[in-house]
């Protein structure tokens, strides 16, 4: 079956419509650093033997105390926050209200397993926000958070805004705070993705996930960033003067900011189909979306790359 949900990258294919080599292309359609994390050495025997669960324990233990989650709340570590979403539907049963717009697999994993969708939060069993929310940036109080049932928090993008996390509320039973660790590490090629909520509440998705869920590749390099908080904090810094710099440049363009993060900006423009062709034909990869037809979205250039989008534009 053909996959027709909606996302970023695809350079693929907007190198088969636009030309040029890969090489050539600045992909800003993607929320992920331009700048990863330095992985530095990894060990022989991290790629060649089956992870253990020391590396396990190190790593879980580097995410408690880099995102001070509470001592009555479990982490459970998947390949990817994708991995976690796909089987969000295993922790409860009944219908799911996922305020929109907002990153699309949330309902997709629902409908694909036959949920019923609502608008109404207030009679939902399963409640699920995006936390900076993707595409607009919005952030969501925690008293809007307080559901009956399962309250899924995706805070894929919370890195950026540490103290708005909502991770303080995951000793209680049914809400759960989702983190990506590719986005603000860099590090999307990695797989690695983090539930964490009361043991009661995420033990189904342990099971879900069967044994050695996590590479030793990643084991061993997220163990090592989580216990980093220099370079997290420095990488906060840098991301917000970049994030301002794209504004500057986007708005001299004759685009006004919608909202986003420190890692993609939304902008509203006449034609965003029309600015994309534009970007194309300049070997720049941006992000539209097809329920806003002034949407849209950019990610944020590598260092060496702003003269590129600027000659673009």
């Amino acid at each position: 079956m053909t996959d027709t949900r909606d996302h970023g990258g695809g350079l693929d294919a907007a190198v088969a419509r636009w030309g040029g080599a890969r090489a050539d292309w600045l992909d800003l359609s993607t929320g992920i650093n331009p700048v990863p994390y330095p992985v530095g050495d990894i060990s022989a025997d991290v790629w060649t033997a089956l992870p253990d669960q020391g590396a396990m324990d190190r790593l879980i233990a580097a995410a408690r105390a880099f995102w001070g989650v509470p001592d009555g709340a479990a982490i459970v570590a998947a390949p990817g926050a994708s991995a976690l979403i796909a089987r969000m539907p295993g922790l409860a049963v009944g219908s799911v209200c996922v305020p929109g717009p907002t990153y699309n697999e949330h309902a997709a994993a629902f409908r694909a397993a036959g949920r019923v969708m609502t608008a109404d939060p207030a009679g939902a069993a399963v409640q699920v926000v995006v936390h900076p929310n993707n595409p607009d940036g919005r952030l969501w109080d925690a008293a809007a958070l307080q559901g009956r049932g399962l309250t899924v928090i995706d805070e894929s993008f919370c890195d950026l805004t540490p103290d708005a996390s909502h991770v303080g509320m995951t000793d209680r039973p049914g809400i759960v705070v989702l983190k990506s660790f590719g986005k603000f590490w860099g590090l999307a090629g990695l797989r690695l993705g983090f539930l964490i909520g009361a043991e009661a509440t995420v033990a189904p998705m342990r099971d879900m996930l069967g044994p050695w869920p996590v590479s030793g590749p990643a084991l061993a390099v997220g163990a090592r960033a989580l216990n980093d908080p220099s370079w997290a904090a420095a990488t906060r810094t840098r991301l917000a003067t970049d994030a301002a710099r794209l504004d500057g440049i986007l708005a001299t363009a004759g685009a006004d900011l919608v909202g986003g993060t420190d890692l993609f900006r939304l902008y509203a423009v006449d034609d965003a189909a029309g600015w994309q062709d534009r970007l194309g034909r300049g070997h720049v990869l941006g992000r539209v979306f097809p329920y806003a037809r002034t949407w849209l979205r950019l990610g944020l250039p590598r260092p060496d790359r702003w003269s590129q989008l600027a000659a673009v534009l």
